[in-house]
């Protein structure tokens, strides 16, 4: 089983080292491409107020926090979520060192000891679109996804961004793998069907008609946007121009 949590944070300014803190975090679970739905959402009281600047961007205000619990207080079961996991952030450095700054204050182990590793869906971008802006919203404007709804930054809703965002990124990556678990020999008593030399069937050609065509150019314009204008099935619609 393939776990994934998709992970973004919300704190009171930019830099743990200089005092900030964790605000707000939200998790997203997939198991095997598909959200479960079991998610967390947290909101931490830091004890100090956001920067002015934090606040514009989050717009959780230090009254709104007040009655909500420390982190210390929530470390067990946030430990226990995110136990073994593969972990998807967008600038990972960033959310890790605020999750790791307020373990450290509470005398606790790194997060590394707890998930199963990381993966940093701002490399994966920069890697795939070298020199373009690569934002959790400008992936999302160029990825297709609908992020109509972001008017604030929020950990839960930007966690469910993101979820959407890796599919698009890594769409096609599942598709070519096979099952590597081995064929049951049949049960006594199962019917067991003969081969069958397939090569004295002559199978009939079924040409597309126009509402399939333009159904599948749909989608060729749908992976077109995607993947940058890759998409690899375009070569061979040239070549078959060309012949």
């Amino acid at each position: 089983m393939s776990r994934q949590i998709f992970l973004d944070t919300e704190t009171t300014g930019l830099s743990a080292i200089d005092g900030d803190r964790l605000i707000e975090l939200g998790c997203v679970e997939m198991v095997n491409r598909k959200l479960t739905g079991n998610n967390l959402h947290l909101y931490f009281n830091a004890g100090r107020d956001s920067h002015p600047d934090a606040l514009r961007v989050h717009g959780i205000t230090t009254e709104f926090l007040k009655d909500k619990p420390r982190f210390a207080d929530k470390i067990d079961e946030i430990w226990e979520y995110l136990q073994g996991a593969e972990v998807i952030i967008h600038n990972a450095p960033f959310d890790l060192g605020f999750l790791n700054n307020e373990l450290k204050l509470a005398k606790r182990p790194p997060i590394k000891q707890c998930i199963g590793s990381v993966i940093d869906t701002l490399v994966m971008a920069k890697e795939m679109y070298p020199g373009k802006r690569n934002s959790l919203d400008s992936l999302c404007d160029r990825l297709g996804v609908d992020n109509s709804n972001r008017t604030l930054h929020g950990a839960l809703l930007d966690s469910e961004l993101l979820a959407d965002v890796y599919i698009n990124l890594t769409r096609g990556q599942e598709a070519l793998l096979m099952s590597d678990e081995p064929v049951d020999a049949p049960t006594a008593g199962a019917i067991v069907m003969p081969l069958v030399d397939l090569s004295t069937f002559k199978l009939p050609v079924l040409r597309a008609n126009e509402q399939e065509q333009q159904a599948h150019d749909d989608v060729l314009k749908q992976l077109d946007k995607s993947s940058g204008g890759k998409t690899t099935w375009r070569s061979f619609e040239n070549v078959s121009a060309e012949s």
